[in-house]
């Protein structure tokens, strides 16, 4: 059953991503692009370049091309077709970068309004914590007030006695062993 949870949270992701993806309007223009180019692109070398023999083998090119796979069953020969790819190649790593940008955007944009709220509370902890901070200081301050008082009453006891009383010097060396 632990696997079947494992395939039920890895299918609402999934769901999930589609649907943050579906969202996002640049992503999509950035799609429609990569397609115009790639079928513009596809017939140009269909026209400039005798190797490419239809429109079918142009748009094929210009796709393997810019994804970077490069099958190399139709590659133009031609030196404007060879031109024509490497701009292609130049554009699809642009594309792809660009292209990955935008999905990490939806990504990680996601939970962001999330994250400021968490970001938010760790802030008010914060200053909560910084006004207990002082109240520790403050009460450290008033028993170091409290000690010196103490102190001060040994000292005066063991002058005023004929048998002198501990210092607190004394006390803490013994105790430090």
């Amino acid at each position: 059953m632990y696997y079947l949870d494992d395939f039920q949270n890895a299918i609402h992701w999934g769901n999930n991503l589609r649907v943050d993806l579906t969202k996002s309007k640049p992503l999509g223009y950035l799609v429609i692009l990569a397609i115009l180019v790639t079928i513009v692109i596809g017939l140009l070398l269909f026209v400039v370049d005798p190797n490419i023999n239809s429109l079918h083998d142009g748009v094929w090119s210009a796709w393997v091309t810019m994804t970077h796979v490069g099958f190399g069953d139709v590659v133009p020969i031609s030196f404007l077709g060879r031109l024509l790819a490497a701009a292609l190649i130049l554009f699809g790593l642009v594309f792809f970068s660009i292209f990955t940008a935008l999905i990490s955007v939806a990504l990680i944009g996601k939970n962001i309004e999330e994250i400021g709220g968490s970001v938010k509370k760790l802030g008010e902890e914060a200053n909560s914590l910084s006004g207990g901070e002082d109240r520790i200081l403050a009460e450290l301050e008033r028993l170091h007030n409290r000690l010196d008082q103490i102190e001060n009453r040994m000292l005066s006891i063991s002058q005023t006695r004929s048998t002198p009383v501990a210092s607190i010097e004394v006390l803490h060396k013994s105790q430090m062993t």
